[in-house]
């Protein structure tokens, strides 16, 4: 079931969107106080889409639009009463996937809420986050969040991360890793060894404690995507 986190004061608006949400069959989270919602950021990053009013008590949308843009690239749809184009032009600058104005057709927020979802369904088959990184399984970038500085990476060490992006939580044994990524050569296992301590070096906040990629000791490695315990 896709999780939807919708951040809106307004109760009976709330309400509505919440009710029709779930009716389409979706897990919804609500909050309706902006620093509630900073407090929970890390889970917020967690869901499919998240549906942010601009004008929220304590912090605004736009500032949590800026927080959760830190480490995550959840689809954004905006709703605010303030529905200038200059408004709108000021949300997607953020990061913001979508603008729409109050007062607003329900069957056109559920259509939006559609559209956002199948277009991240695609982007995730082709980009993965770790941490405050993102890369891309296409061009071979990877991309900081925060400083939006660019790396590249090789070709096996994009294919390992795509391996390791569809065992996620899963212990991945060294005779898999070389089956898959080294059929038809016949590296070692410190071949292996040594990527995950690039990886480790490029993801990890601290390398010797890595919370992402994880050493088990006469098996193999599990990686473990927007971990931060």
């Amino acid at each position: 079931m896709q999780k939807v986190c919708l951040i809106e004061d307004e109760k009976s608006l709330s309400e509505m969107i919440r009710l029709n949400l779930e009716l389409d069959g979706f897990d919804v989270d609500v909050y309706d106080n902006g620093l509630i919602a900073k407090n929970e950021i890390s889970k917020i990053c967690l869901a499919d889409l998240v549906i942010l009013d601009v004008m929220l008590p304590q912090v605004s949308g736009l500032d949590l639009c800026i927080e959760i843009r830190k480490s995550s690239k959840v689809p954004i749809l905006f709703l605010s009463a303030k529905g200038t184009t200059s408004d709108k032009i000021a949300g997607l600058k953020l990061g913001a996937n979508d603008y729409l104005s109050k007062p607003f057709d329900l069957e056109e927020l559920l259509l939006r809420v559609q559209i956002l979802l199948q277009k991240n369904e695609v982007n995730q088959e082709e980009t993965i986050v770790i941490g405050s990184k993102s890369v891309s399984f296409t061009t071979f970038e990877i991309t900081d969040l925060n400083s939006l500085e660019v790396e590249i990476l090789s070709k096996k060490e994009i294919e390992l991360l795509k391996l390791f992006s569809e065992k996620a939580g899963i212990v991945v044994s060294r005779d898999e890793i070389l089956d898959k990524i080294w059929p038809d050569q016949f590296p070692t296992s410190r071949t292996i060894d040594n990527y995950i301590l690039s990886f480790r070096k490029t993801f990890e906040k601290d390398p010797k404690n890595p919370i992402y990629f994880h050493s088990i000791r006469g098996v193999g490695y599990k990686f473990t995507p927007n971990n931060e315990n």
